[in-house]
């Protein structure tokens, strides 16, 4: 049995160094677009993302290791970063180097995420240890035992803090001694 074989067509995944050449009109131009991106320019940041957004997805497909949701992602918040920062660029380089240094912050950002998120959800998904429910009755007595043992004031410490949950301030307060008025007319001295 044959299989149909669809041509593909190669596309350019990475721009060549001669098309990131600049010439001294489209740094002009890079300037005048990051000055009305930072004045809130609508129009101009819709040309901004128009030019760099097909560059700068490449960039995070490829930093991203393939994983297109990520680099679409990371895409939109450089933007949006953009949006917000984006101040005086000297040249069409240093906007491009601009927004690819965000790309890789928003990308190192993402990543750090995955890796908290991937933790927290292999925490999650450990398994309850088998017995828990006569487990749990034989750990309470234990603990009731053990505040039984404890002198009363400990205690009284224990209670507030877990079961009343007063705070370290409150606790001190409880804890202080009241201070005494002075009578009438006592001026402090001796």
């Amino acid at each position: 049995m044959s299989f149909p074989v669809r041509e593909q067509t190669p596309h350019l995944i990475v721009e060549s160094s001669s098309a990131n050449i600049s010439t001294p009109g489209d740094d002009a131009g890079a300037c005048r677009l990051a000055a009305a991106v930072a004045r809130g320019d609508e129009a101009a940041f819709r040309q901004l993302y128009d030019r760099y957004q097909p560059r700068l997805f490449r960039l995070a497909l490829v930093l991203g290791r393939g994983d297109e949701s990520l680099a679409q992602d990371t895409v939109q918040s450089v933007f949006v970063t953009a949006a917000a920062k984006l101040r005086r660029v000297d040249s069409e380089e240093h906007l491009w180097n601009w927004l690819a240094r965000v790309a890789r912050q928003q990308l190192a950002k993402a990543w750090r995420q995955r890796n908290r998120d991937s933790a927290v959800v292999g925490m999650a998904d450990l398994p309850e240890h088998p017995g828990t429910t006569a487990s749990d009755s034989v750990l309470e007595e234990s603990l009731d035992a053990a505040l039984q043992a404890m002198d009363a004031e400990e205690r009284q410490l224990i209670e507030w803090f877990y079961f009343d949950r007063l705070s370290h301030q409150e606790i001190a307060g409880q804890l202080m001694p009241r201070p005494r008025r002075c009578p009438a007319g006592w001026n402090g001295r001796a």
